[in-house]
């Protein structure tokens, strides 16, 4: 079962009231978004994703909750289009970002190195690229590029070498097979800090989804589809995504650099937008649901 990360904080921070219009960039299997439709009695719910399972799970547990909600099947990078359609200006938008517990849960989907299956790890099971493509066809430079930039692995360059010599001889076929080349490929030492698979399979999930060009342009477009007041919360599981969220806070919230000093800032110039929260799990959340451990709440408002 998958339990939702900061979800009273997030519900909080999204300052709902009965009539307001929200996004959920990331349904998954509704844990956030049913929680939000029980407080928006005469609002509504847009609420996307791309998992067909996901989608099928979630509907159900929305219509307990309540039947003013709308599910958009596709990747939220197409928020602003979509919204545009709607012709829609919103009081709240949810990003809640990673795997779903579901997700990993499912050995067939191929995102756990923990278990045996076909590398996968499509968030869109229409998509053409899978991570069989990215570990056997990818060459040593740009398997170290995206080992070293999305995974921040310290030994990207000789598990790149490791992978590349494997297939050599061989094709490599499933997630167990792949995560033993990798474990191989570091010091000993460096395996006792727990798996050395963990940040290899989240880079190449990355690469797979695109994740973060998508999150970040998902994120600009979102702050256009706010209502004065309107928030944005954001909850992350690695830094690069936090990076990403709390520069983008950062340019529209900041009088530019070169104005600061300024007596009397220009209107033109005023900050838009003001950071509200930066907020961590506690710790009874931790022990409770260890994939809380790395997240990160950031919230804004528009002014």
């Amino acid at each position: 079962m998958h339990t939702s990360v900061l979800l009273e904080e997030s519900i909080r921070y999204l300052n709902l009231q009965e009539d307001s219009i929200i996004i959920d960039c990331t349904l998954g299997y509704g844990g956030h978004s049913s929680q939000i439709l029980k407080k928006i009695p005469k609002g509504f719910l847009y609420a996307f994703d791309q998992d067909d399972q996901a989608i099928k799970n979630a509907k159900k547990r929305l219509e307990e909750a309540g039947f003013n909600f709308e599910i958009i099947k596709t990747n939220f990078k197409n928020i602003k289009e979509e919204m545009n359609k709607r012709k829609v200006k919103v009081n709240g938008i949810l990003f809640d970002l990673g795997v779903s517990s579901p997700q990993l849960d499912e050995a067939e989907r191929g995102f756990s190195f923990h278990k045996d299956a076909a590398l996968d790890m499509r968030m869109n099971q229409n998509d053409q690229l899978k991570a069989d493509e990215v570990v056997n066809n990818y060459s040593y430079e740009k398997l170290t590029k995206i080992f070293y930039r999305y995974g921040e692995e310290k030994y990207a360059s000789s598990i790149a070498e490791a992978i590349v010599k494997y297939r050599e001889n061989k094709r490599i076929v499933t997630t167990l097979e792949l995560a033993e080349i990798i474990k191989n490929s570091v010091p000993e030492k460096y395996r006792k800090k727990g798996h050395p698979a963990r940040k290899v399979f989240q880079a190449i999930r990355i690469e797979v989804n695109n994740e973060l060009e998508v999150f970040e342009t998902a994120l600009k477009d979102a702050l256009d589809l706010l209502k004065p007041k309107g928030r944005i919360c954001v909850i992350t599981f690695h830094s690069l995504e936090d990076r990403i969220c709390k520069q983008i806070f950062n340019e529209v919230s900041k009088v530019p650099k070169e104005l600061a000093k300024l007596p009397i800032i220009p209107e033109a110039y005023q900050p838009k937008f003001k950071v509200v929260a930066n907020i961590v799990p506690c710790e009874e959340e931790i022990l409770q649901n260890p994939r809380a451990r790395s997240a990160r709440l950031r919230v804004i408002e528009k002014m």
